[in-house]
C-alpha cells in the first residue's frame, strides 16, 4: 500500500499561490485604460459642414432617429452604369446658416445647391395623420466637431424645421459618440468651410441661382 506523504506548510503555501496568481493575471487587461473607446460628447445641436461642398449647417443630434436626415428638395431618382442614383437640391433660403462675406454682392435667397449620389436604399416612414412617404437614402461624408464622419442620409424635405440636418443613432453608435441633452454647441473643434462666395466660386456642386422677383 502507498502512502502520500503530509504537505509541508511550505508547500501549501506555494500551492495556494498557485491557484490564486492565474486570478491576478486576468484581471490585469480589463484594468488598463483604452482611450480609443472613451465616447465623444456633443451637445444636442452642432455645426456640421458637408465635404463635398463645403456647406455649414446646424445639426441636431437625436436618439430618437436611427438614420439621419438631410433637408433636401425636388429629389428625382435616375439611372447611371446601370445603378439608381438621384438628383435633389438644397435652396440655402430655407436655412440661411452658412457665413456670408459680403451681403450686399450675395445672399441665401439667390442660391440653390444641386447635387447627385447614388441610391444605398430607400425606407418608407409612417407619418400621423398623413399617407407613409417613401425616401431615399444616400451616403453623405460631413464634419463634426473637426473630425471626418460617413453615415447614411435619408433626404427630406425640412424646410419647416429649425435644423437642415438630423443625426441619427446609427451615427452615434458607428462612431461613439454620447449627447448632452442639456446644452448645444460645445465640440471643442471647429471644421473647416467655406463662404457662400467660395462656394459658389469653386463650383463644388452645381449653383443653381434663384429668378429675383421684381
Amino acid at each position: 500500500m502507498t502512502f502520500l506523504a503530509p504537505f509541508s506548510r511550505a508547500a501549501a503555501f506555494s500551492l495556494a499561490a498557485a491557484l490564486v496568481m492565474p486570478t491576478v493575471t486576468l484581471a490585469e487587461p480589463a484594468a488598463l485604460n483604452d482611450e480609443s473607446s472613451v465616447p465623444e460628447t456633443l451637445g444636442f445641436v452642432e455645426w456640421v459642414v458637408m465635404n463635398d461642398t463645403g456647406l455649414r449647417l446646424k445639426a441636431r443630434l437625436d436618439t430618437g432617429a436611427k438614420t439621419s436626415s438631410l433637408h433636401a428638395v425636388n429629389v428625382e431618382e435616375f439611372q447611371q452604369d446601370d445603378q439608381k442614383w438621384v438628383k435633389f437640391q438644397i435652396p440655402l433660403a430655407d436655412h440661411k446658416d452658412h457665413p456670408v462675406e459680403d451681403e450686399s454682392t450675395i445672399n441665401h435667397e439667390e442660391i440653390i445647391l444641386e447635387l447627385e449620389r447614388p441610391v444605398e436604399r430607400t425606407v418608407l416612414i409612417k407619418r400621423k395623420g398623413a399617407p407613409s412617404q417613401r425616401r431615399y437614402v444616400v451616403m453623405m461624408d460631413f464634419c463634426i466637431a473637426g473630425t471626418n464622419h460617413q453615415t447614411q442620409f435619408s433626404l427630406t424635405d425640412r424646410g419647416n424645421f429649425s435644423y437642415p440636418v438630423l443625426l441619427g443613432r446609427r451615427f452615434m453608435r458607428d462612431d461613439n459618440i454620447l449627447i448632452d441633452s442639456a446644452d448645444s454647441f460645445i465640440a471643442n473643434k471647429e471644421c473647416e468651410y467655406m463662404s457662400l462666395e467660395e462656394l459658389v466660386d469653386n463650383q463644388q456642386a452645381k449653383i443653381v441661382e434663384v429668378d429675383k422677383k421684381s
